[in-house]
């Protein structure tokens, strides 16, 4: 590295820089991957079942469509509140910081000093008589003013850079509260199927409380055996160990919530049993593939640190050429205190160096080689994200489908489940049935029931990991931070 004296006149420095850009040797290196355009990837015939609507991305207060006012207020709770969400912002409060230090250099700066020094001067040294073999005090106040003038555009890029990762520092902020509320919508329809479970579960233990008392009538008549009592007898406590463990499952998820509230687990105590959801009807944007980019907060998120990358790489360029400084001072110095604040004691100065750049071994081109990379990674990310997301939102759709037909077919199942045991228990007390029919016959009914359950907490699961699968809202955000 080369610095031009200061003293250089500004014309001459300007020519060595012209000379030295000429001189930069950029062969061989440059980005190479290509970002996947959405409409490249095919996906009508996958969303051709569905119903489309130009209307139906999601809302930001998503979660209101299942109409259930604890939820909303639960899910309004934590995002006032989570400490994770306190994390993510001072996250973008950093980030915009450090965005704001890298625009001022595209400012000019100005420094003042000021220093006291007490002195004795040798009597045989470079100042003569009378400074010679005296003390004095030397005071000295300067301000000084420094200019890059950024001829490339490195400090520019630079700040661009740090701006666009603050960008994706917002839109990952906007992402941990998708996270945040899809996670307790999910946790609560857990919660409520656990309720529902349990309602099926205390009416298996009626049932088989009944059916006891009349198998104990049926022996007291001497129309059964001590065995059928006995096996209706055990059926009790497995019923109420389920119980037992559903109470369980409810209590740990009260606890979930409360955690994702960010409250202790005393505030789960008073989240009160769910309101029966309804599944709002589905559609699902007519414009998927494209409307994914300005709606999925990791798509959105990564063009932002793929800008990031390329003014990475305009920055490692721009250090390839010459640094032009300019500097301007001005101040008093004297020797000794008397009259140094007159204009005799004055000492203005101008001057502007250049920095060249002659023989790096390979520096510059090994951090511009490092960029490209940055920047490829950052595509790559992105192709496999819009990927992701478009088999994110294809998947959602393929299981509210199935899981309807899975309903469907359910309903029927159940319907024939029941007149079964009703038929079954209605044999078994006129004395032509026996347990094994009623017991097998309530089996296949409870087994139905409980699938009617899970399947409708699915539904609901799934319904939700669509919202997510489509962005939970975003728009495409319009902040810019403070501008340089």
């Amino acid at each position: 590295m080369r610095k031009i004296p200061a003293t250089a006149p500004l014309g001459a420095l300007l020519c060595a820089a012209l000379l030295s850009a000429g001189c930069a040797d950029l062969s061989g290196l440059a980005p190479r991957a290509i970002a996947t355009r959405a409409d490249s990837l095919a996906s009508a015939e996958s969303l051709s079942s569905a119903r489309l609507s130009p209307a139906a991305w999601p809302r930001t207060d998503w979660w209101k469509q299942y109409g259930d006012p604890q939820l909303d207020a639960l899910i309004g709770e934590a995002l006032a509140g989570s400490p994770s969400l306190r994390v993510a912002d001072a996250r973008v409060r950093k980030a915009f910081a450090f965005a704001q230090a890298a625009g001022s250099a595209l400012y000019p700066h100005v420094d003042g000093s000021g220093t006291i020094t007490r002195q004795r001067f040798p009597q045989h040294g470079l100042l003569p008589p009378p400074i010679a073999g005296t003390t004095r005090t030397q005071p000295q106040v300067q301000a000084t003013l420094g200019y890059e003038t950024d001829f490339w555009g490195r400090n520019r890029a630079a700040y661009d850079s740090a701006l666009g990762q603050a960008k994706a520092a917002e839109i990952d902020a906007f992402a941990a509260r998708l996270a945040l509320s899809v996670n307790i919508a999910q946790a609560y329809v857990q919660f409520g199927r656990a309720w529902l479970q349990l309602d099926v579960a205390e009416k298996s233990l009626r049932q088989r409380e009944q059916f006891y008392k009349l198998t104990l009538e049926r022996f007291d008549n001497g129309f059964d055996t001590r065995l059928a009592v006995k096996q209706a007898e055990a059926a009790l406590p497995a019923t109420r160990e389920q119980i037992a463990a559903l109470r369980e499952t409810i209590g740990l998820q009260r606890n979930q919530l409360a955690a994702l509230l960010g409250k202790g687990p005393d505030r789960g105590l008073a989240i009160d049993r769910p309101a029966t959801g309804t599944l709002p009807a589905v559609a699902v944007p007519a414009d998927v593939p494209a409307g994914l980019l300005g709606r999925r907060p990791d798509l959105v998120a990564q063009r932002w640190r793929i800008e990031a990358a390329a003014k990475d790489i305009d920055a490692a360029k721009a250090r390839f050429y010459p640094d032009i400084n300019l500097t301007a001072f001005i101040g008093l110095q004297s020797l000794g205190l008397p009259g140094f604040l007159t204009a005799a004691n004055r000492t203005p100065g101008v001057g502007s160096a250049i920095t060249l750049p002659i023989f790096e071994a390979g520096r510059l081109r090994g951090n511009l080689a490092g960029a490209d990379a940055d920047y490829d990674a950052a595509v790559e990310l992105y192709n496999q994200t819009l990927v992701d997301a478009l088999r994110e939102v294809v998947d959602q759709l393929a299981s509210l489908r199935s899981v309807e037909e899975q309903r469907r077919q359910q309903a029927l199942a159940e319907t024939t489940a029941r007149e079964a045991y009703d038929l079954a228990l209605l044999r078994f007390r006129e004395g032509i049935g026996n347990y094994l029919e009623v017991i097998t016959a309530e089996t296949q009914l409870l087994a139905q029931q409980s699938l009617d359950v899970d399947l409708r907490a699915r539904e609901l699961g799934t319904s939700i990991n669509l919202v997510r699968a489509l962005g939970g809202g975003l728009e495409e955000d319009t902040r810019t931070g403070a501008q340089p």
